[in-house]
């Protein structure tokens, strides 16, 4: 269940992102081909005109204009930043999912196991734990099952076994993390080699000019920008899911020792 949740989102959003760089190549040429014209016309063009154009590019919405940018900014090392992005948006919202199917009802689990335990014993109980889903239940089947073992066992296997589902719980984490670090450095990585193309540039013209020097730094910083906004985004779900984590964490630390101090009860009373 979990593969095919990060199966379906990696193949949305890389069926997205494909289609998205589609319609920005497409649209890229479509503005080369519309900027060679405008080349060709500008001497003949109008003032008033030139500034129709430029209110209508200003009026131009987000998506056309991250568009834009992630053409200026070059399909090469823009391409990695957004697989990051994909990637990592993948693995996150497959961990979101994973986790909420995890969280427990522990007061009513605990409860239907005291009342399993009065009504048909450790079987019963056991039963319960089966057909219930997460961590919490598993654990208690694990401790349940050793019980002819006695109160220690018990307690050892609730440990042994919790550390397991904890492990469970945070698969992922490292590679959310690999995300959140390498797409600012894809970023950096090409402001600094368009940087280079910029100086190369200035070097071939053997005279610094402002625009080419002005330009070719606005689409170097651009990579950078789009790595920290990929960064930033992949942070806000990276601490979701561990505070996530920690509260799933919390709830079986208690909801084992409740459960120890209802065989503990059970115990006696045979």
């Amino acid at each position: 269940m979990k593969k095919l949740f990060a199966f379906l989102a990696v193949f949305g959003m890389l069926n997205f992102a494909g289609a998205s760089a589609i319609f920005a190549q497409e649209e890229g040429s479509a503005t080369t081909e519309a900027q060679s014209e405008a080349v060709v016309e500008e001497v003949v063009q109008p003032v008033s005109q030139v500034d129709e154009e430029a209110l209508a590019q200003e009026e131009q919405g987000i998506h056309k204009q991250i568009k834009s940018k992630f053409i200026e900014g070059g399909a090469v090392f823009m391409s990695f930043v957004l697989l990051a992005l994909i990637f990592g948006l993948a693995i996150c919202i497959e961990r979101i999912i994973y986790l909420n199917l995890s969280t427990t009802n522990t007061k009513k689990l605990l409860q239907n196991i005291e009342e399993a335990l009065q009504e048909g014993g450790v079987e019963a109980a056991k039963e319960v734990c089966r057909n219930t889903r997460g961590p919490v239940a598993s654990i208690f089947y694990q401790g349940l099952d050793r019980y002819d073992e006695g109160i220690e066992v018990i307690e050892k296997s609730v440990i042994a076994y919790g550390s397991v589902q904890m492990g469970l719980l945070e698969k992922g984490l490292t590679w959310i993390s690999l995300f959140i670090a390498i797409a600012p450095m894809l970023g950096f990585m090409g402001t600094v080699i368009g940087m280079i193309d910029a100086f190369d540039n200035i070097q071939a013209m053997g005279d610094i000019s402002a625009s080419a020097v002005a330009g070719g730094i606005k689409v170097a910083l651009i990579t950078t920008v789009s790595g920290l906004i990929v960064a930033i985004i992949l942070q806000v779900f990276y601490n979701y899911i561990v505070s996530k984590i920690d509260g799933i964490v919390n709830t079986m630390e208690d909801a084992s020792i409740s459960l120890l101090d209802i065989l503990v009860k059970y115990n006696m009373k045979k």
